[in-house]
Parts: structure tokens; C-alpha cells; sequence
């Protein structure tokens, strides 16, 4: 019997009407992708009006996309077969055609886009793409995109004990004797090193094997994906027949199999019952995206080929093309690398993913149209350190550009032209905020005509303000192309990965921003532990969020216990030392819950929701992939039921090595040289002529925090980009009225270093850059002692000083302090 209980708002409302089936006009096991003769978008209609508004929705959204002769208006027209929801002669009885193979509530699962995803007629190169672009259509005429759609069903595993899964062996010995050979006799045109990626036929045999592992099940062979790609898609296949080419391929990973022992499970371990991600996890994205106005969408879910479809249905579709050091992220995702040259002398440009400036026009066309937008990202920067790095781009070259989000060091950027700015105006995270974080981050882009720009991190606004007026995006350049992870010319790579990246016609609100971070990124699923044959509780089951958070990687988050019988309740059950395992053992990393001490009772618990049982996640390795890896649960106690675990002896703690003394003190390095320097002056690091001194003496400043390594050129470049800043800081009278107030710089130099005028600059000075009774810091009275000898020095021309001496005096004054070890050390 299915067991359901249900953790969230119910559905608005049930299916329309009875579902009915899809049957296909082509024959065989796949169907050929059809040239594409006709423009989409662009279908001609001289029906009757729309009866309704909503039958005009679903004339915009769906009709209009999908009655083309290279889509379903091929066979689903006036004249073929049923259901006729691309009728061409009244889009009325189209709409009653079509009620009957969608579902409103959840696009997702409409039969319209079921049997698409099974590879009938997809007009793209991927049967997922055309499914995704579908269910954007259908979520654009329901209008449920805005996230109000949230059911989730939890329903009983299939239970069994954990133990006799097949790993993967950790040599690749038997692999290339096997399975190997297959590769690069017959991949190696395409998968072989610096070609299309996944690397299956490399010339190094381990880079083809852990490549292959999450390609291949040693549990069933035939569901493995080199078998699959073979016997339903037809890819490449090298015999007359491909389902000779996939018995070949099965047989091969089925030797390979053949050589593995199964995993047994330590006795003394107190388990859960075992799940595997691909067989058992219940799907936890229940929608909650506001897509209301998203006019290009990347979802990544494809996973290989060359391809990153937009699966916004909105035309024209905006498909990226990816080249160089890119390759796919498992979980959903693309992740940009670096050029580089590998050992057998092939060379790999830096990655990128660009569309054709044709279909980029779309950007122009609906953006300017609207004169605001949202750009939305889900981004995982690879370090802190890149400058100048394209995340995305809306651009022609380097320097010319209609939009663009960049990283700067700790810094994200926005580069826009408007009516207001030139094409390259900077917006930038403040300086020392640090917003920018090597991490999954979610990014959105916000620009309307009257608040200019503003910049969303995790769902909160940053704070930041554009340094520019709203305008209008009139001024934008329509034969421009988007890239994702580089510039047009390949000479800003940037490093890291993208998860997802949206583009809305509309700016986002900040509640839509909030709802768009919390729905998360990537494919969540439930993975329900059984563990009523630990207690006395019928369908009791500890519950996590899981999601593959990479190629190398789950995540496991927020345990929680729930009973799907709705009579059952815990009474105060002991549960304490919860352990993740992996194939037959525990995993010797990722044990958040290791030291949890909890109880399952009444009091907690709510019926129908369960119990949370903690807010942290974790993440282990990936072994297998998410078809073959076996996760259970160990716990060293529940309710009756305990393992004592005893922790090994530490071993004798090694004898200290005696080491050179080393210093208290280190250096600053360039990077927050720089931003210490702007901090105190006030100056901003985009200032123009700061910035060029700094790139231009950066490579000379210090690397390293060691003290011991600081050269005679290095405080020669701080000098340097010390003066940089003072001659700004002086220059300007805004900032020179607030850093030297009461100081009159229109004086001469022979009256303006008077007794109370010297006090005025050298005070604030020593306020700003030095401090004051602080635990360590110079002796302030030797600093006024230089200071002071210095005025001395460079007024001594009296009245015969040059106009501009009392700026010159000030400037040197405050350099000698800037770029002296008092603001170096730390």
C-alpha cells in the first residue's frame, strides 16, 4: 500500500480535467530531430479571437511556441492526431485540447512534458531541454510561477538491509581491461584528453576511470549511462546495430563487476535500513521559483555535451555553446577553468559558454522594451583572488558592453551602459565588506530607471549604492552576444562554477528575491532512513535533504524523524551518535552528527511534520554515483538498541621541533595594502588614477605576510601608491574639508604651517592612520618630531615658495605617514 503524508500546503487546485494520452506520429525507438524550417515565435494565426483572457495566456505562452511544423504543430494540428493543442485554425479548441495533457498546479509532471522527456519529437539536441522549456511555458500561462505551489508527498521506501553493494575498486586495473578498451577504440574521437568532455577515452587510464564511475553501475550494468547512451539515444554507436554496440558496453561493465567483493556491514554497527539516491529519493523541488518574468533561464540540467540550453520558452532560445576549459558539474551546473597545458602537451583554452548574437538580441529587444531587468545567478567563485573576471556578459569586447557581472578580488561588479553612464560604469560591493565568498552564493542583479542598480546576496540587499543615476537602457547595443565565464575575446576568464543563471524583464522584488535564495538551486530529493526495527514506532523514518552537490559530492542536510502513520507519536526514545555510511562502512569524513544527543518525544514532535533533529548539513564524498551509492544510517544508541563506540588511543604527541624564532609582526599583502590605504584616506579603490598606480606596481608589492622577505623595492612601490592616495585625498575638496578640518590650504606655505596649522594636519594624521592609546603602536611624539622636521624642510623657501607648496607639503606629510611601517605591519 502507498503511504503518503503530506509536509506542506496542499495543492490550489486538482487537475483540470481527465489526462490524455500522447501517442506519436513517428515510429521506432527515437525520434529524429527535425531541421528547423521555421522561425518560433513567428506562427501566423487568423483564427477566432481568444474567448478568454486565460485562453490568450495560453495563446502567448504555449500556442505560440509550440504550433510551429518543426515542433508539435507536425502532428497535433487541425488535421492530425489527438490531442490537437496546436490546432492552427482556432486556438479555442487548442486550449480545450490541451487542458487534457497539462497540470497547472505542477508543470513538471504534465503529460504533455512527460512525453517529451521520453524523447518524443524534442526539437532540441536534449530530450531534458525540451522538457524544461515546456514546463516554462506552462508555468507562464498557469502564472504558478510566482512560487505558490508547494506540496511535497513523503512516501515509504522499499525497505532493506544495508551491506552487499559492489564498489568501485580503487585501482583501475580491472577497468582497463575491460571497459577501457570499448572507450578508446571507440570514444576517442570526442572523449579523449582536450576534447569533449567527460574524458572517458584519456590516454591516462585513471583519468578515464574517474571519469567513467558515475557513467557506470556495477549493481545493474544495463541501467548504466554508457549502456543507455547507446541502446535509447543511439549515440555513436560502432556496430551495424546499437543494441549489439550497448550488449558489448553492458558486458564490459558487467566483468568489471564480476571482480568486486560485496560490501558487508561491521555486525556491531546499530543501522538504519539502506537507500540510494537514484532509486529511493523521493523529489524534494516542489517549484517556489518566481519565473513570472524570466525571459532566459539555464538550468544546466542537461549534463554533457557541448550544448547549455535556455529552457525559458521564451524564443528566440538563447543556447549557449560552450568551448575550452569547461565542463559539467553533477547536481546541475557548469564550471569554468583556467588555460592550461596538459601532460601529454595538448593545450585547453579558458572556458566560456557564448550564444550567437543573433539570439542575444533577445536581450535587447525585451530588456530595453521593459527599461528594467534582473540578472540572476547561482555562483561558486573557484578563490578570492581573480580580478577582472567575467561572470556574465552582455558584450561585444573588453571594453564595450551593455551588461555585465564581474568578480574583483572579494568584490562583485556591475558593469552597465544607460543613458546615464558610459558603457563601462562600475558598481561595486564596498571594498573590506568581503561579500564575495568562495562558496555557493546566489547573486541577483537589480535595475530599475529611478533606483539604478542594486546588488542581492543570499536574498538581502547589500547595502551598497550605485554611484550612478537610474537612465534608460536605450543606449544598449543590439549586436552584442552573452557569455558565461569569460569575455567575448577569451581574455577575462573566470574561475568557478555556475549553477544557474536566469534573466527577468522585470526587476525582482525583494520577496520574490528571498523566495527565488530560499528554493535553492539543483535537484533536492528526501532519503527516508527506516528505522522501526530499532524502535516501537510503525513507519518511523529519519529524514534528510539530499542533493548531489557536485561532481564529487552529496550534500546531506536538516535531519528530522517523522512517522508516516498519522496516529504515531515517539515517546521519549534516546537517539545519540548519528553517523552517515556509504557502501557497507562509515564515511571517514563529513560526520556532523557524530556528537548528537537527542530525544525523540511527543513534545517535539508535530504530527504530520516530524521532528528536526538539526540545522546542520554536511558533505560527503561520491564513490559510485547517485544510481549505485548506498547510504544507511549507524547510530551508537537508539531507544533499546546501543554500540558502544570506543575511540582509539591518540598517539604520543611527537617532540616539538626547535625552530629559528620567528617574528610578531608580518606584512600586509597588495590586496589589502590597497584597500588599507583607501579605508584611511577615504579615497575609493576604482578612483581613476589610484587604480592605475596600483595595477601598474602591483607585481611589486608584497605577496607574502612574511616580514622577513621585504625588499627595498616593495617599500619603493608603497611610496609609491602611498602618494597616490594623498595627492587624491588632497585634490579633492570634499575629502580634504573632512580629513584636514579647519585647515586652509588657500594660505601660503610661509603662514599656512603656523604652530595651530601644523597641529590641524599633523592631528589628523596621526588620528586617521596611526591612532591613539592603542596597546602597540609608535610613540606619538617621535611621529610629531618628524612630522614636524619635515614641515620645516620643505617650507624653508618662505616667501619664495611655488603657489601650490602648501598641497605639496600636506601631500608629502601625509605619504610619510601612509606609507610608513605603521600602516605596513601588522
Amino acid at each position: 500500500m502507498k503511504i503518503t503524508k503530506r509536509l506542506h500546503q496542499p495543492l490550489l487546485c486538482t487537475m483540470l480535467l481527465a489526462l490524455v494520452a500522447l501517442t506519436g506520429c513517428k515510429t521506432g525507438e527515437s525520434t529524429e530531430s527535425l531541421p528547423n524550417t521555421q522561425s518560433p515565435g513567428t506562427s501566423q494565426y487568423n483564427g477566432p479571437a481568444p474567448a478568454t483572457a486565460d485562453v490568450q495566456a495560453f495563446k502567448i505562452n504555449v500556442w505560440d511556441n509550440l504550433s510551429q511544423a518543426n515542433r508539435c504543430g507536425e502532428c497535433h494540428n487541425s488535421n492530425g492526431q489527438s490531442p490537437r493543442f496546436a490546432h492552427e485554425g482556432d486556438v479555442n479548441v487548442a486550449y480545450a485540447q490541451a487542458n487534457g495533457v497539462v497540470n497547472l498546479d505542477e508543470p513538471a509532471s504534465s503529460p504533455l512534458v512527460t512525453k517529451v522527456a521520453g524523447g518524443h519529437n524534442c526539437w532540441l539536441g536534449s530530450d531534458q531541454a525540451c522538457a524544461d522549456a515546456i514546463t516554462s511555458m506552462i508555468s507562464s500561462w498557469a502564472g504558478g510561477s510566482s512560487g505558490s505551489v508547494n506540496r511535497i508527498e513523503l512516501q515509504a521506501p522499499a525497505l532493506r538491509d544495508p551491506g552487499g553493494t559492489l564498489p568501485f575498486p580503487e585501482s583501475s586495473g580491472t577497468f582497463s581491461t575491460t571497459v577501457y578498451p570499448l572507450l578508446t577504440t571507440y570514444c576517442s574521437d570526442c572523449h579523449a584528453d582536450g576534447d569533449t568532455r567527460p574524458y572517458l577515452a584519456s590516454g591516462n587510464v585513471d583519468t578515464a576511470y574517474d571519469a567513467a564511475k558515475s557513467r557506470m553501475s556495477l549493481t545493474a550494468p544495463f541501467s548504466s549511462r554508457l549502456v543507455e547512451r547507446l541502446r535509447d539515444d543511439r549515440h555513436n554507436c560502432w556496430d551495424n546495430s546499437c543494441e549489439d554496440s550497448a550488449d558489448e558496453m553492458e558486458a564490459a561493465i558487467e566483468a568489471l563487476a564480476g571482480s568486486v567483493t560485496p560490501s558487508d556491514v561491521d555486525p556491531e554497527l546499530v543501522t538504519s535500513k539502506a537507500l540510494t539516491l537514484g532509486g529511493d529519493g523521493l523529489l524534494a523541488n516542489s517549484g517556489g521559483r518566481y519565473e513570472d518574468h524570466v525571459i532566459a533561464l539555464y538550468e544546466f540540467k542537461t549534463g554533457d555535451g557541448t550544448t547549455a540550453f535556455d529552457t525559458s520558452g521564451i524564443e528566440p532560445s538563447m543556447h549557449l555553446t560552450l568551448s575550452g576549459n569547461v565542463d559539467w558539474v553533477g547536481g546541475y551546473g557548469l564550471s569554468f577553468g583556467p588555460a592550461f597545458t596538459d601532460d601529454s602537451g595538448n593545450s585547453m583554452r579558458s572556458g566560456k559558454a557564448q550564444a550567437t548574437t543573433a539570439n542575444s538580441r533577445k536581450l535587447h529587444n525585451l530588456l530595453t522594451a521593459s527599461g528594467e531587468y534582473s540578472m540572476e545567478a547561482w555562483v561558486v567563485p573557484a578563490n578570492v583572488t581573480q580580478e577582472d573576471a567575467r561572470i556574465i556578459t552582455y558584450s561585444g569586447s573588453a571594453t564595450a558592453r551593455n551588461l555585465t557581472l564581474g568578480q574583483t578580488l572579494q568584490n562583485y561588479e556591475v558593469l552597465q551602459r544607460s543613458t546615464t553612464t558610459d558603457q563601462n560604469a562600475v558598481f561595486a560591493t564596498e571594498d573590506g565588506a568581503n561579500r564575495l565568498q568562495a562558496s555557493l552564493q546566489h547573486v541577483v542583479v537589480n535595475f530599475t530607471p529611478d533606483q539604478g542598480r542594486q546588488i542581492f546576496i543570499n536574498g538581502e540587499p547589500t547595502g551598497d549604492v550605485d554611484p550612478a543615476p537610474g537612465g534608460l537602457l536605450t543606449e544598449w547595443d543590439n549586436n552584442f552576444a552573452l557569455v558565461l565565464g569569460n569575455e567575448t575575446d577569451g581574455n577575462s576568464p573566470w574561475e568557478g562554477t555556475v549553477r544557474l543563471a536566469a534573466f527577468h524583464n522585470r526587476a525582482l522584488s525583494p520577496e520574490q528575491i528571498r523566495t527565488n535564495f530560499e528554493a535553492g538551486v539543483g535537484q533536492k530529493y528526501y532519503l527516508l532512513f527506516g528505522v522501526s526495527h530499532l524502535i516501537d514506532v510503525p513507519q518511523a523514518f529519519i529524514a534528510f535533504e539530499v542533493s548531489q552537490f557536485d561532481s564529487y559530492s552529496y550534500l546531506f542536510t536538516q535531519p528530522f524523524f517523522i512517522s508516516l502513520d498519522e496516529d504515531a507519536s515517539p515517546g521519549g526514545i534516546p537517539l545519540e551518535g548519528m553517523k552517515l555510511g556509504v557502501n557497507g562502512r562509515e564515511t571517514l569524513t563529513g560526520q556532523a552528527w557524530a556528537l548528537l544527543d537527542a530525544t525523540l518525544n511527543s513534545s517535539d514532535y508535530v504530527a504530520g511534520r516530524g521532528q528536526l533533529l538539526s540545522r546542520q548539513g554536511t558533505v560527503i564524498p561520491l564513490e559510485g554515483g547517485p544510481a549505485a551509492d548506498e547510504f544507511f544510517l549507524s547510530f551508537e544508541r537508539l531507544g533499546d538498541h546501543q554500540n558502544v563506540v570506543v575511540e582509539g588511543s591518540l598517539p604520543p604527541a611527537p617532540t616539538p621541533q626547535d625552530l629559528p624564532a620567528a617574528p610578531d609582526v608580518g606584512l600586509k599583502t597588495f590586496d589589502a595594502i590597497n584597500a588599507s590605504m583607501a579605508r584611511m584616506t577615504g579615497v575609493p579603490v576604482s578612483n581613476p588614477s589610484v587604480r592605475d598606480t596600483f595595477n601598474t606596481i602591483r607585481q611589486q608589492l608584497p605577496a607574502s605576510t612574511n616580514i622577513e622577505g621585504f625588499l627595498s623595492s616593495q617599500q619603493m612601490a608603497i611610496t609609491q601608491l602611498a602618494i597616490g592616495y594623498c595627492d587624491a585625498l588632497v585634490e579633492s575638496d570634499s575629502l580634504s574639508g573632512d580629513f584636514f578640518p579647519g585647515f586652509d590650504f588657500s594660505q601660503p606655505a610661509g603662514s599656512a604651517f603656523s604652530s595651530s596649522g601644523r597641529d590641524l594636519v599633523i592631528d589628523s594624521l596621526i588620528d586617521a592612520m596611526v591612532g591613539r592609546n592603542l596597546d602597540s603602536q609608535p610613540v606619538i611624539t617621535e611621529l610629531e618630531t618628524e612630522l614636524d622636521k619635515l614641515m620645516d624642510t620643505l617650507t624653508e623657501c618662505a616667501g619664495s615658495c611655488p603657489a601650490d607648496r602648501t598641497e605639496t607639503v600636506v601631500k608629502s606629510s601625509c605619504a610619510a605617514v601612509l606609507g610608513s611601517a605603521t600602516t605596513l605591519i601588522h
